[in-house]
């Protein structure tokens, strides 16, 4: 016993000078091992092996700070948020990362990523700047429903927003921004909204059927060429009481006997213009 104790561990093993080519196996069936009858059908692990992060995981390099690290710079996350399989416990760690969300850049990111919780994106929809919200709504990428938080926010602005920023929000915004800017006090603001490549039909037929539309739009319209041509636009002229009468006699050529009497008998367009147009399109109705 006292001459174990003095080993301070195992006894040393005896050398064996049988089978040295057999290697390590040999030797550990001697000592009574299994080291060289593995089963074949069972997967073999190294432990010596790390894996790498899996998917939606954050960098562990000591040289890329976490997303809650107060080292982490704007231009790294939105290296990391540029990976569409970002956990979205990551994306809550970058927002509370005060030093980053500094950024206007990485809040826009963040708030479109596909997979942030739906109230982050609110909260940070919320606090983006005007023509953010514009960016924001025109992604691809985003969610339709989302899109629509940013565009109903930046309607609700535009009443407290300057003259210039109406006008490049006419210019570039989304259909439904550009369509309330078609009832702008300023006309310089809704005839640049006319020329919106997304503003819809939809738009400026409602924007013609209310009863406050100018003279003035009323008029550019129906001189516009490309939405004086639109059958539904006509239609909706047809219906306002500031269209003159040699467009509204044009207008009326292109309709249907049947369906011009439908429009005239809910048009709003003086009785002298209407009896007109019944007498010269329409005889004996």
């Amino acid at each position: 016993m006292r001459e174990r104790c003095a080993w301070r561990g195992e006894p040393p093993q005896r050398k064996s000078h049988r089978n040295k080519a057999a290697g390590p196996a040999f030797e550990g069936i001697v000592r009574g091992e299994n080291q060289g009858f593995m089963n074949p059908a069972e997967p073999q692990f190294d432990d010596e092996v790390e894996s790498g992060p899996g998917p939606g995981t954050a960098p562990t390099s000591p040289d890329c700070p976490s997303a809650a690290d107060p080292a982490l710079t704007a231009d790294l996350a939105l290296a990391m948020v540029k990976d569409r399989d970002l956990a979205s416990e990551v994306i809550e760690r970058i927002s509370r990362n005060t030093a980053v969300m500094k950024s206007r850049k990485v809040r826009v990111a963040l708030a479109a990523h596909p997979r942030a919780p739906r109230r982050i994106a609110l909260r940070l929809i919320r606090e983006l700047y005007t023509f953010d919200l514009m960016l924001f709504a025109l992604l691809p990428a985003v969610a339709a429903d989302l899109k629509r938080v940013a565009d109903e926010l930046l309607v609700a602005r535009l009443a407290s927003i300057t003259l210039g920023e109406r006008i490049s929000l006419a210019r570039r915004s989304s259909a439904m921004v550009a369509g309330a800017l078609l009832f702008d006090k300023e006309a310089r603001v809704w005839q640049t909204a006319l020329e919106n490549p997304r503003l819809t039909e939809a738009a400026i037929v409602k924007a013609l059927l209310r009863p406050g539309a100018t003279p003035a739009f009323v008029t550019a319209v129906c001189h516009h060429a490309k939405w004086s041509v639109r059958p539904e636009v006509r239609r909706a002229l047809l219906r306002n009481e500031s269209v003159p009468l040699a467009r509204a006699l044009e207008f009326a050529r292109r309709i249907p006997p049947a369906q011009l009497r439908d429009i005239l008998h809910a048009s709003r367009l003086p009785e002298k213009i209407k009896s007109y147009l019944r007498k010269e399109l329409m005889p004996g109705k």
